[in-house]
Formats: structure tokens, C-alpha cells, sequence
């Protein structure tokens, strides 16, 4: 499926793939950045596709995103206090702590991730791990093929 968006010349943002609530079936995010036109000629090629059973397009208004990040900081005895406060603004959660740094979890739009990282970025970020936009549409409808 990434080849047909790198064929046109597209770059993929954001890709995430994982199970969903159906035995057997995955669902894909792929974050990019095009006009609608284009969109439309790769959307109807990966129709074609036999494993694809449906192309939803999210928008920002009817759906609800977000992003993982875990982040290793720098953090001795005497930044710990500060960075543990800079987390707890994002509403982040401290999931390791060593002498030397802190490895923290945020969720969230990417707006909010990357202002955290700046936030972080001057105690030193030894590590970072940033996973894929995953969406929902909002509200009670399912696009799953049995519901």
C-alpha cells in the first residue's frame, strides 16, 4: 500500500497499523498530505487492492487522533522536580525512573507532543520513540464491515 502513495509522489506523515476489534483484521492510518484530487486517483487504486475492505477519509472535525511518544530525559537529582512538573502539564505519566532520566508517556494530537518536546528538550532527551496517528470517527457509528 505505501508504494501507491510513493509511486505519485506522495510522503507518508504518519503510518500505524494494528488489530481492531474483528479476529483477523487490521486497520491502517496513513497520515498524508495532499490535494484532493490526487487523493481521490490513489484512494480509488487501493480500492482495487483485494485485501482492502474499506477507505474511510478522517477529518480533523469528525474525529477524534492521536499519537504516542515515549521520551527518555535527562533528569538527575537536580532537574527531576522540574521535568516530573513539565509531564504532569501535559498530563503525561512517568513509566520509568533511573538515577540519570525519566522515561515519560504522552498521548495527544501532535500539536501538544511537539510543544511537550520543547518543553523537555532543554533537560536533555536521550531517547524518543514516536508512534503513528491512530483516528476514530466520532460519534456511534462503526466502520466495520459486521457492524
Amino acid at each position: 500500500m505505501a508504494s501507491l502513495f510513493s509511486r505519485r509522489g506522495f510522503n507518508i506523515e504518519s503510518l500505524a497499523v494494528g488489530p481492531t476489534e474483528i479476529k483477523g483484521m487490521s486497520r491502517m492510518t496513513i497520515v498524508v498530505i495532499v490535494d484532493e484530487q490526487p487523493l481521490e486517483q490513489v484512494t480509488k487504486q487501493l480500492n482495487k487492492l483485494i485485501n482492502v475492505l474499506k477507505i474511510v477519509e478522517q477529518d480533523s472535525e469528525n474525529s477524534v487522533a492521536r499519537e504516542l511518544v515515549l521520551i527518555k530525559v535527562r533528569a538527575d537529582t537536580a532537574s527531576r522536580a522540574q521535568v516530573i512538573e513539565a509531564a504532569q502539564l501535559f498530563r503525561a505519566k512517568i513509566v520509568d525512573v533511573s538515577p540519570e532520566s525519566l522515561t515519560i508517556e504522552a498521548t495527544g494530537t501532535p500539536v501538544k507532543l511537539e510543544a511537550l518536546l520543547k518543553v523537555l528538550e532543554p533537560f536533555g532527551i536521550r531517547e524518543l520513540v514516536q508512534s503513528g496517528v491512530v483516528a476514530l470517527g466520532r460519534g456511534p457509528k462503526s466502520i466495520s464491515a459486521t457492524r
